[in-house]
């Protein structure tokens, strides 16, 4: 073809390079953050002794920096490398270009921000209120924009499969995020979930399942079917197991959110679903790793000294654990073990610091020579921090699966008198004490193999001359092009919008089928007549306990199982949960579950507890919280929330927000009054005693046999 037919273009390396230097810089804080939450586990001291550094404040600080800010800068710095060169285009637009990096920066320092200060919805991996919920739908949505315009003025005409994966991804997050994140505002910095107990326990878990599946996995799938063939210099393995990889897995995925409450409250049925389809999962999971394994058939020597691969196999290895895990976790049976315990912790982090960290150490030591036109500066450091963050994996996961292990054994654990052999929750805590030190270690070996990797990077990026622009060619798109005989799926790739179309509509069947039903048919959960609304104090307690991230290490939602109900207390009920904005069931116990915690102990006993918890429970690693007794709240907002609660459909008399602050006065002074017969002087607008009033109503709504011991 004559040099005169081709159109020529430049692709931007100048937002890669941000993006993937922003990925650096807030994986070493996030990891960091990280260190110090498992730190706390086992040093109370760690926690410094202020509300801002507690770990219930910053551990969902760690969650967030890591899948937002590192991971989600790695998928960027990703797309926008690698989709202009298979497109051959350039960006669409460079406005959105860097409105999405600045964007997305700004929204990462918000949330380093408000989560410290307690502005939290406590929703697993959707914490940040409102106004930065709507600032990420923004962004995203500038993001898709620019993918989109890519893709019609491409001058490639079958996308490949790669392109396949970002779109999937920026459609179902951007679908996920509006429904788990849509709320009532209260204020600038409050919110309440628009949905409420086993309804809000669903949305949630749907999101924060596909949430994994649709910002962790499917935009990494697509940066694995363009890197690695680009490293090893060999062509994807197969093509039509890619189509089934794709389809199988963006169809199934949405599915499975339900297997994360097995044996709570949610209706039967949605639990079947979600166990089901998850084990369907492994499927098309175990589909994409054998491609991207078997794409390394005749280029294995080439893995054993090009650290580039090395990341990359295992990264995609650690894919393949994972996504095995999974849905063996979501087998009721083996749930029942894992549930609340280390094992999802550890099964998190493989694929946390496997498959996204390590394929993102990959893709950076690819990207950085390429861009900078050198060589690595030192291929001795890259395989370094290969062995150091390998080491740190093994030494971070293993000491969880012991923890869990352990800890379900002795909480399961009868003597011959049919009494629970460890009765008192803490004497599993002190017993894995030794695993969360080891865990410690792994996570401090991790960091200090990214760090290494900075220092790599930043010397190669010394030695070499930025290219911040790359000049390409290729031939305009032909309007006219319908070939007999096309491959369906071929034709399909040549159509992004019907692509898209079509993707949209798989993504959305599983969702729908589970959630809709539980919206709108009553009988999935059933009403208790004497579950009523909480009163304003505790309603403002309930508030606190949020703010401090108690949920982070407290459940709220005792299982039917005798262990548990011997324990804790008769077994919840969904009808208990109807005013709860949002649910607070829990993910993990590092703490005994609270929801019959009520009336079980004075409220000296709570005040003493939150002062210096080892004065009540010797050995226990909870550090204390003493500003509770003297920070006052700000009751000014209460009638605001009543009103907003009274439009999401709670059952408050009219007029109720205009006596709410009168009632939570008269409630606060019992509470004083109990504690000054226990020879405790508290002034009754302090945090101390609205946290009380929550604690003490707690699972009091129905009248059931209590256990006798925690």
């Amino acid at each position: 073809m004559n040099d005169s037919t081709l159109e020529r273009f430049e692709y931007d390396n100048k937002i890669v390079k941000y993006f993937g230097a922003a990925t650096m810089i807030w994986g070493v804080v996030g990891m960091l953050v990280g260190v110090i939450a498992a730190t706390q586990l086992f040093l109370p001291e760690a926690n410094l002794g202020n509300p801002y550094t507690t770990f219930g404040r910053i551990r969902p600080l760690h969650t967030n920096a890591v899948i937002f800010a590192f991971v989600g800068n790695a998928i960027f710095a990703g797309v926008y490398y690698s989709m202009p060169r298979l497109l051959k285009a350039p960006m669409w637009n460079k406005f959105l270009s860097w409105f999405h990096f600045w964007g997305w920066q700004l929204i990462i320092l918000s949330a380093a921000i408000t989560l410290p200060l307690g502005l939290t919805t406590s929703k697993e991996y959707a914490e940040l209120e409102w106004p930065i919920d709507i600032a990420i739908a923004l962004v995203w949505v500038a993001f898709g924009a620019n993918m989109i315009g890519t893709v019609l003025k491409r001058r490639e005409r079958h996308m490949y499969v790669a392109i396949w994966f970002y779109l999937a991804s920026f459609v179902t997050v951007a679908v996920l995020h509006i429904f788990n994140s849509l709320a009532l505002p209260v204020g600038l910095f409050k919110s309440y979930s628009a949905y409420a107990g086993v309804q809000d326990a669903l949305v949630q878990w749907w999101y924060g399942h596909n949430a994994v599946a649709f910002f962790l996995t499917t935009p990494f799938l697509g940066l694995m079917y363009y890197y690695l063939p680009k490293a090893a210099n060999r062509p994807v393995y197969s093509y039509k197991l890619s189509i089934v990889h794709f389809w199988a897995l963006i169809f199934i995925y949405m599915w499975a959110g339900p297997h994360h409450l097995l044996y709570t409250s949610l209706p039967e049925w949605a639990q079947v679903l979600g166990v089901a389809f998850s084990v369907m999962l492994i499927a098309p999971s175990w589909g994409g790793m054998v491609n991207g394994l078997l794409t390394l058939r005749g280029a294995w020597d080439k893995v054993r000294t090009d650290p580039v691969l090395k990341f990359m196999v295992v990264a995609i290895t650690a894919y393949g654990m994972a996504t095995f895990e999974g849905p063996m976790l979501s087998l009721k049976n083996v749930n029942a073990i894992a549930h609340y315990t280390d094992w999802i912790v550890g099964h998190v982090h493989i694929g946390g610091l496997g498959w996204n960290g390590f394929l993102t150490f990959g893709m950076l030591y690819w990207l950085w020579p390429k861009m900078w036109k050198t060589k690595i500066y030192s291929t001795k450091l890259a395989n370094t921090h290969f062995w150091m963050g390998t080491l740190g994996i093994i030494f971070y996961a293993l000491p969880m699966y012991v923890a869990a292990l352990t800890q379900f054994f002795m909480l399961r654990e009868f003597d011959e008198m049919g009494r629970l052999s460890y009765d008192n929750f803490i004497l599993t805590v002190i017993e894995i004490v030794p695993m969360y030190m080891i865990r410690a270690l792994g996570g401090l070996l991790y960091l200090g193999g990214a760090i290494v990797m900075c220092y790599n990077l930043v010397k190669t990026a010394a030695q070499g001359s930025f290219q911040e622009s790359e000049e390409d060619s290729a031939p305009a798109l032909a309007k006219a092009y319908n070939p007999k005989g096309e491959f369906w799926h071929r034709a399909w790739e040549r159509k992004p919008v019907f692509f898209t179309l079509l993707a949209t509509v798989a993504i959305l069947i599983g969702g729908a089928i589970e959630i809709i039903p539980t919206m709108l048919v009553k009988s999935n959960v059933p009403t208790i007549s004497s579950v009523k609304p909480y009163t304003p104090l505790e309603l403002e307690g309930r508030d606190i306990y949020i703010e401090n991230g108690c949920v982070g290490c407290h459940s709220q939602m005792i299982r039917p199982f005798r262990f548990e109900t011997e324990r804790y207390g008769e077994y919840s009920k969904a009808g208990e949960f109807v005013y709860d904005r949002p649910f607070l069931w829990g993910s993990k116990r590092t703490g005994p579950d609270l929801h019959r915690i009520g009336g079980k102990y004075p409220d000296s006993w709570h005040y003493f507890h939150m002062m210096e918890p080892t004065q009540m429970t010797t050995g226990s690693l909870m550090p204390p919280y003493p500003w509770m007794a003297t920070n006052e709240n700000d009751y000014s907002d209460l009638p605001a929330k009543i009103r907003t609660l009274q439009s999401l459909g709670v059952p408050y008399p009219e007029g109720y927000d205009e006596e709410a602050v009168a009632e939570l006065e008269a409630q606060a002074q019992e509470v004083v009054s109990n504690l000054k017969d226990a020879g405790i002087e508290v002034m009754p607008n302090t945090e101390i005693v609205a946290l009380i009033a929550y604690l003490q109503r707690l699972g009091t709504d129905i009248k059931a046999p209590t256990a006798d011991n925690q």
